[in-house]
């Protein structure tokens, strides 16, 4: 039986790569922070699981996370841990630093040690923020990065990190660039859930107002679920080597707010939806936009679900009317 050790297992994407290794026969040992409320949130359904094991610890207590790593063994480590709230990072710097650069630097140490009595694979979650302002699209495995907040700065210093540890210590470590991903399980503090559930919630006369930063601001949105088939496979392939996670199509906040409030007949989202100039970063990032071909070509991986069937699960899950994926 393989096993695998997820970092940030309680998140979304945590809960949705637990539920496929969980699938695929793995025994999964995850670390949670003891304060973390996503424990029964996000994978109650999951705690009864006899090969499920979870670990209390940070992502910053490197020596607690050595032991971990040495006592548990496992095959493929998954580095999802992070304070990933990029307009958070303005305010967190610091934290955000620790737990995303910090972070990544003591999984790839505790990887390290234990090459030294097994083969070990390990995942580093990095992200399309990276880029930046780049005026480059669609961006590649290939594009320089052009970070533009805290937590971007300490995605591309793990990013260069992960490509250190494979280049100098021989570890099988890959970077998988992923492009913005959302599903019910998006926390409420990302635009995306935030105005998904606002929709529900204005519709059920139990909010009036949804206040969000830049409207104009262009992502590449996929779904969480076919992303972290992505992270697996990516660590199934032959050699190491680092992959952009995308759809290829953009959209805007509009473009999200419009297709949200499309399933809302009696709702038009101008009517409810206010500016707040506290929600804007104080460096943007205009426009993303990925392409993932190298994936396709060597993972076999392409997304599956569209962006018009992303809102689409988001909404019927806030209105109470969808199954959760």
């Amino acid at each position: 039986m393989r096993c695998a050790f997820i970092t940030g297992i309680t998140g979304q994407d945590g809960s949705y790569l637990a539920e496929l290794l969980l699938q695929k026969g793995y025994k999964v040992h995850g670390l949670v922070r003891r304060t973390s409320a996503m424990v029964t949130l996000r994978i109650g359904h999951l705690l009864a699981h006899p090969e499920l094991h979870i670990h209390y610890g940070d992502i910053t207590d490197g020596q607690h996370l050595m032991r971990l790593v040495l006592e548990t063994e496992p095959d493929e480590i998954y580095n999802l841990a992070a304070q990933s709230h990029v307009r958070l990072s303005f305010d967190l710097p610091v934290y955000t630093t620790q737990t995303v650069s910090g972070g990544a630097l003591f999984v790839l140490e505790a990887a390290r040690m234990l090459q030294r009595s097994k083969e070990v694979r390990v995942y580093q979650a990095s992200s399309s923020e990276m880029f930046g302002n780049i005026d480059e699209w669609p961006q590649t495995e290939v594009t320089r990065f052009a970070p533009q907040s805290p937590y971007a700065c300490a995605k591309v210093h793990a990013f260069h990190q992960t490509v250190n540890y494979r280049d100098a210590f021989g570890l099988f470590a890959a970077n998988g660039i992923l492009f913005n991903h959302e599903s019910p399980r998006r926390g409420a503090e990302f635009v995306t859930r935030k105005i998904t559930l606002a929709a529900a919630r204005i519709q059920r006369g139990e909010q009036e107002k949804l206040y969000l930063g830049n409207l104009d601001a262009a992502r590449d949105w996929g779904y969480a679920g076919d992303y972290v088939n992505a992270m697996w496979r990516i660590l199934q392939h032959d050699e190491p080597t680092d992959f952009v996670i995308a759809t290829g199509v953009s959209h805007t906040v509009r473009d999200f707010l419009d297709e949200t409030f499309r399933h809302f007949n009696s709702l038009e989202w101008q009517d409810v939806v206010e500016t707040d100039s506290k929600l804007i970063r104080p460096t943007e990032v205009h426009h993303l936009v990925g392409d993932s071909s190298k994936a396709a070509d060597l993972l076999g991986w392409k997304p599956q679900v569209d962006f018009e069937g992303l809102v689409k699960l988001m909404v019927e899950h806030d209105t109470g009317i969808g199954v959760e994926r």
